[in-house]
């Protein structure tokens, strides 16, 4: 029997607030800063202490919301939800639950060369939790992280394979990258996915019972263990069991699932109203004056790339994935640089050099005024696309100007057409056979002619030069 997967994303994404979500501690990086230094008493769950909302996190989410194309809701309202673990000692979550934020949108996605729209269920805050160490036998718990605003994105179950998940994730995090929420690395935690997976027969419309994978912090290890996990799941309905609800964790060197607890239902939790916070109200105006202020998104951008310098919308589409590639390419065009030239050095020396060397943009040597510089060199012809790329490589090692890499290495192309000329006959006068060969009919030949001028210059012949010089030879050959 052919089964589908059925799988809901949760994304859980940091604000990037100044403070925290209900008191005013500092937000810091938690994984390099000192443990428990940027804690209150209301972070900390002691008695007697009050939440305040932070607006500048309302703001935030309701521009999430308004980018994922959700109703923002006139009246919201927190709620207290039971936790149990230590690292948010006051033994609840301030989050929403009956009354979210905002409801109601959808996103599209890209998978292959079909768009896909996923629902979205709600957008809404939450406070997040500590981090505990868990060493030696012993367990520490790090609350300088504890009541971080953070925005809870839950999608409907509309994604049906591994490819959809990846997708859906990837454009998740760009939105809200370009927003400005949420930086995106998710090595420090600021942004995890929980999904959601359950399988059902080919045609049938009722959902499976469903498990959910807890805490997915790489894109690379949600793809993994929802690829694993709807394997897990066939393979036991095909051997005669049952899928159980439960929550599951994500083993990163097995690659494998593996049961946490027994999953929770909602009454577990024992939502009720926040007593010590006032329901949210948020005014059209309010909505209106952020919608007017959103920055442009990569949608957007990918259709203004096409519409403005002719890119494909394949290349559009890969420089805008990620904001600082995008803006990188922009610098390239505005420092003077050939749009669709600037295309093709981005996504393919730059992209393979960044993947071999384990960087992002961000870090890379080679400066958009730089790559405008190389591009520059190989458009006057001082220099040929093959030596550019020598001197992109090393640009990228270094750091060092084109230019005083071709001056500093005499790599400036050969165009002086006189010294080409007496080289071609010189290689034609030694290759006699080949040069007969090629007057009868083998006309193949030709490429291994410049060959040979190119190697004898070490790739510094202007490759035009070249072609020309080489075509006058042998088409007088021919004629006598």
């Amino acid at each position: 029997m052919a089964y589908e997967p059925v799988i809901g994303l949760e994304v859980h994404a940091e604000l990037l607030t100044r403070s925290k979500m209900f008191c005013g501690c500092e937000v810091v990086d938690s994984i390099e800063a000192e443990p428990n230094r940027y804690v209150c008493p209301v972070c900390a769950g002691l008695p007697g202490v009050l939440p305040v909302v932070n607006k500048r996190a309302v703001e935030y989410a309701i521009m999430a919301a308004l980018a994922l194309h959700c109703e923002v809701q006139p009246f919201s309202q927190f709620a207290r939800k039971s936790y149990f673990y230590p690292d948010l000692p006051k033994g609840y979550q301030i989050s929403q639950y009956e009354h979210p934020l905002s409801t109601d949108g959808w996103l599209d996605i890209e998978v292959g060369k079909e768009t896909k729209r996923i629902g979205i269920t709600n957008a809404h805050l939450e406070e997040d939790t500590g981090k505990l160490y868990h060493v030696n036998g012993h367990s520490l718990v790090d609350l300088n992280r504890a009541g971080v605003p953070l925005l809870e994105i839950v999608s409907e179950p509309d994604l049906r394979t591994v490819e959809d998940v990846e997708a859906y994730a990837r454009t998740i995090r760009s939105i809200l990258v370009y927003l400005g929420v949420n930086h995106g690395d998710m090595s420090k935690g600021v942004l995890r996915f929980e999904a959601n997976i359950s399988i059902r027969p080919v045609g049938e419309t009722k959902l499976g019972t469903r498990t959910e994978i807890k805490n997915l912090n790489s894109i690379r290890a949600l793809v993994r263990g929802v690829a694993y996990e709807i394997d897990r799941q066939i393979a036991l309905v095909e051997s005669g069991g049952r899928v159980q609800q439960q929550t599951m964790g994500f083993d990163e060197a097995t690659g494998e699932t593996y049961t946490q607890r027994i999953k929770e239902r909602a009454d577990d939790y024992r939502y009720f109203p926040e007593p010590d916070l006032p329901p949210l109200m948020v005014s059209r105006e309010w909505v209106a004056a952020i919608a007017a202020a959103l920055p442009e998104l990569p949608e957007a951008k990918r259709d203004r790339l096409m519409t403005a310098f002719g890119l494909s919308k394949y290349d559009a589409s890969v420089l805008v994935g990620d904001k600082a590639v995008a803006d990188y390419y922009e610098a390239v065009v505005s420092a003077g640089g050939d749009p669709k030239q600037a295309a093709n050095w981005i996504t393919g020396d730059l992209f393979r050099l960044m993947n071999a060397a384990g960087i992002e943009i961000g870090t890379a040597r080679v400066t958009p005024e730089s790559l405008t510089e190389l591009m520059g060199l190989v458009d006057e012809g001082t220099i040929n696309t093959g030596t550019a790329r020598g001197v992109f490589e090393e640009m990228f090692e270094t750091g060092q100007p084109a230019r005083e890499i071709v001056e500093a290495k005499g790599l400036a192309q050969i165009s002086d057409a006189d010294a080409l000329g007496k080289l071609v006959d010189q290689i034609l006068t030694e290759n006699p056979g080949q040069v007969a060969q090629y007057l009868g009919g083998k006309e193949g030949l030709f490429a291994w002619f410049v060959g040979q001028v190119m190697r004898a210059t070490r790739g510094q012949a202007n490759a035009q030069m070249v072609t020309t010089l080489l075509t006058e030879r042998l088409n007088a050959r021919r004629r006598t």
